[in-house]
């Protein structure tokens, strides 16, 4: 769960908030001479950035106020929380994202490769030594 910092009421949960999808988006100046193609990118094609990247939030159960937040998309890192007509901060360039590589392994013996089972050889699993056939107990049907 995110702990959400209002710029008007401070620390909120984040079930408090909605998101309203990526800041900065510039209306264009002459929407009527836009086509549908056009029309239909400025709606719905946003960036799908992997890092920093500036959101639209409003504090819907609180002083409903919208805001601007920077986070990562990567870690959910809130690297800053400003105004609506603010510029967009500049990410803290210590704080970047994992590179774009994902974490998966593509050794022979990696599970989420498929290729092979992990080795079992070198673990510690307690093999029982009960007979192969026990006697049930007195009173017991067979």
């Amino acid at each position: 769960m995110l702990l959400i910092p209002c710029p008007h009421c401070g620390p909120r949960d984040e079930t408090e908030f909605h998101y309203g999808g990526q800041a900065h988006v510039p209306y264009p100046e002459n929407s009527a001479e836009l086509d549908d193609r056009q029309w239909a990118e400025f709606l719905f094609y946003r960036d799908n950035t992997k890092g920093a990247f500036a959101e639209r939030w409003l504090h819907s159960t609180g002083c409903r106020q919208w805001f601007n937040m920077l986070r990562d998309t990567v870690t959910y890192e809130i690297q800053a929380v400003y105004q609506m007509g603010a510029p967009r901060p500049m990410p803290d360039p210590a704080a970047q994202a994992a590179p774009d590589s994902g974490t998966a392994s593509t050794a022979p013996d990696s599970t989420t490769t498929g290729t092979a089972a992990p080795s079992i050889a070198a673990t510690s699993i307690a093999t029982s030594t009960a007979p192969a056939s026990t006697p049930a107990p007195e009173g017991a049907t067979t």
